[in-house]
Order: structure tokens, then C-alpha cells, then sequence
């Protein structure tokens, strides 16, 4: 099914003129317009952390910390701390 277009059918048009323009002191009538939302979107979640944002938060501490570590131990076996 093809949607009808917005704009009003030519051949109703009051002062329209032959080729699509208008006669000088007119103005051709207005598409229909849509702004803004058609609905309020829902509140976004403020509650408490769900399980999986838990065990992302919890994965990604685990690198953190074993790049960090491994950093640290390559810094002390370059400088002889550690040999």
C-alpha cells in the first residue's frame, strides 16, 4: 500500500496557476507538519544495578587490575627490582 503524500492535491488548490506557481499576494497552503514526539517516552530507570551490568562492571575491574599488574611487573623486572 503507498502512502498518500502530505501535500494537498494541486487541482484544489485555490490560486494555484497552470505549472505549480502562484499569483503574486498569494501563498500556496501548508503541508501537513509533525514535531516533537507523538507519545512521551518512558522515564529512563534510576533503580538499583542489574545482574548483568554487575558482572560487566565486575569483568572489566578484573582486566583493569590484571593490565595494571602485569604492567607493574614488566616496570619492576626492566629496572632490576625484580630479577
Amino acid at each position: 500500500m503507498t502512502a498518500l503524500p502530505p501535500d494537498p492535491d494541486p487541482a484544489r488548490i485555490p490560486d494555484l496557476e497552470p505549472g505549480g506557481g502562484v499569483s503574486p499576494g498569494s501563498t500556496p497552503p501548508d503541508s501537513a507538519q509533525t514535531s516533537g514526539l507523538s507519545a512521551p517516552e518512558p522515564r529512563t530507570r534510576k533503580g538499583p544495578v542489574t545482574p548483568t551490568a554487575a558482572v560487566t562492571i565486575a569483568a572489566v575491574a578484573v582486566l583493569v587490575a590484571l593490565f595494571l599488574a602485569t604492567g607493574v611487573l614488566l616496570i619492576l623486572r626492566m629496572t632490576g627490582v625484580m630479577s
